[in-house]
Order: C-alpha cells, then structure tokens, then sequence
C-alpha cells in the first residue's frame, strides 16, 4: 500500500497548489470547451460533405473524438504534469534539479511518474466522456462484452500512451534541450481521427512505430464491434511489452545523468 499512499500525497500536495490560483479553473474550463468544440465542428464540416469516413460514420468519428479527448485528459492529469517537468521547458535534467529526485529513497521513475497532477484536466475527462456517451446514444448497439473489452482496451491504451512518453522522455538524457515529448505531441494530434484514412506508410508509422492508432482507433472498433475482440488480447501483451521495453530504456538512460554537482 505504501505506493498508493505515496500517489495520495503527490496528489494532494498538486491539489493545494492547483486550488491556490483558482482562476486557472475558468482559464482550463475555456480551453477545453474551445478544444471540445474545435473537434466536434470539424467532424460536422467533414460529414456534412461525406456520408462515411473510409467506413466510418459520423457516430462513430464522434465516438473516436471521445475517446481522444479522454486519452488526452489522462495524460494531462497525470503521466504528461510529471514527464514534462523532467523533460519539458526548465526541465530539471537541463538545470541539474534531477538531483533532487535521484536522492529520495524511492524508485526514480515512480517519483517521476506520478509526483506532479493537473486536476484541471478533470474538466477534459467529463468533457471527453460526454461526448462518447452522445455519440453512442446515436443509434448505436453496444453490448456489456464490447463495453467490458473498450474499457480494458482503453486502460491498455493509457499504458501504451505511458510507455512511448517515459521512451521519449528517455531521449532527453541524450540530448538535453531537445523536446522530444512536443514531437510526440505533434503525431498524437493524428490519433483524433481513424488511422485507416491515412496513407499505407503513415499508417504503419502511426500502429507499429509511434502507436497513437492502438491508443485510440483499436477502443473505438472494439466499442463498435468492427474488429474481432482477440484483438483486445493482442493490445494487452502489446502495452505490457511497450512498457517493460520503455522501463529499461528509461533507467539506462538515467545512468547518462550527469549530476548538477559534479
């Protein structure tokens, strides 16, 4: 239990931090509605001149935008607060304030993935799944198996999503300056719309390469029932393996640290 207590004051010690400049809730708040209606009007515009998106129907795209939205707000919650000030803009290999975490007497990528939370990006997760829930009302037939297997597939999804941050985080040892996290950024902006309608070689990028597809298409055909539902299997051993690759890779690359002192 101690690991779930540590999280608990990571947490709290974000909350009172977040709670001190209460005026960034209305400022998150605007953010994403703007972001929320930004997606939702571009699916209109799209599906006002198709009928269907290489097989996808609005409802569907809508539902896919949900889930983006909920993905994104996971990582803004709390994997993205905590990667980012190891490796984003001041980042502490930069600045030799990594020391600091390389002291405490815990496991060093437990502290950095979880000592830093945005509970504003509370706001997205409601906003997110708002919006799958709308889209799914629209005539769509789910059943408890495919409803059990998109929430398993999701959570696969947030350790996939994990495991490629902490990777490109890693980069950062050797390179330190370069914001290999805004790169990602760049190509998971793509995962907010079906990865089949890409052309043959950004679609083998966006799956096997830089898997944001996994993290978004494969829930959504899951939920709809358009993929077999072994497929949830296979994305499971994928997240595990992801995960255990980009651990090692992290923690061989906090071996390159040079110390701020030293």
């Amino acid at each position: 239990m101690r690991p779930l207590h540590l999280i608990g004051n990571f947490a709290r010690a974000s909350l009172q931090k977040d709670l001190a400049y209460r005026a960034n809730f209305w400022i998150s708040l605007l953010h994403s509605c703007i972001n929320l209606a930004v997606g939702v009007f571009s699916l209109q515009i799209l599906f006002h001149q198709i009928d269907s998106l290489k097989g996808w129907s609005q409802a569907e795209a809508l539902s896919l935008l949900g889930v983006y939205l909920v993905i994104s707000s996971l990582r803004g919650l709390f994997i993205g607060p905590s990667l980012e000030a190891l490796a984003g803009i001041g980042q502490e290999i930069w600045s030799g304030n990594f020391d600091f975490s390389l002291l405490k007497p815990i496991p060093v990528q437990f502290m950095v993935s979880f000592r830093f939370w945005n509970f504003y990006a509370l706001l997205d997760l409601i906003l997110g799944s708002a919006v799958l829930v709308f889209a799914n009302m629209q005539g769509s037939t789910l059943t408890i198996q495919n409803i059990l297997l998109f929430l398993i597939g999701l959570i696969c999804a947030v350790v996939i999503l994990y495991a490629v941050l902490l990777a490109f985080t890693a980069l950062t040892f050797w390179s330190p300056g370069f914001l290999f996290t805004w790169v990602f950024d760049a190509l998971f902006q793509l995962a907010r719309y079906p990865v089949t309608i890409y052309p043959p070689w950004l679609r083998m990028i966006l799956t096997w390469i830089i898997p944001v597809g996994m993290m978004t298409t494969i829930p959504t055909q899951v939920l709809h029932g358009k993929v077999p539902s072994e497929i949830i299997g296979w994305s499971a051993l994928a997240a595990a393996f992801l995960l255990c690759v980009s651990s090692w890779f992290f923690n061989r690359a906090v071996k390159r640290y040079s110390s701020a002192s030293s």
